[in-house]
């Protein structure tokens, strides 16, 4: 016995009301972008972790700069 179409619309009405039509319309928007966000991520080509290196490298500078400051 699965959800019928009645159960659905009512659901939906239930909702509507609850949450009001701008609402949801603003998270679908929401939900849109994200979804469109996510699969612009999947389809950009992999780096192979340099921009990870990059930053490691760029932090591990900063350290040693500051340990600079401190005997100085």
């Amino acid at each position: 016995m699965g959800i019928g179409i009645w159960e659905l619309v009512l659901i939906l009405g239930i909702v509507i009301l609850v949450f009001g039509t701008k609402k949801i319309k603003t998270i679908g928007g929401d939900l849109g972008g994200a979804i469109k966000s996510f699969r612009n991520a999947m389809n950009e080509p992999d780096d192979g972790g340099k921009a990870a290196e990059k930053s490691r490298t760029i932090d591990g500078e900063a350290e040693v700069v500051s340990d600079k400051k401190d005997k100085a």
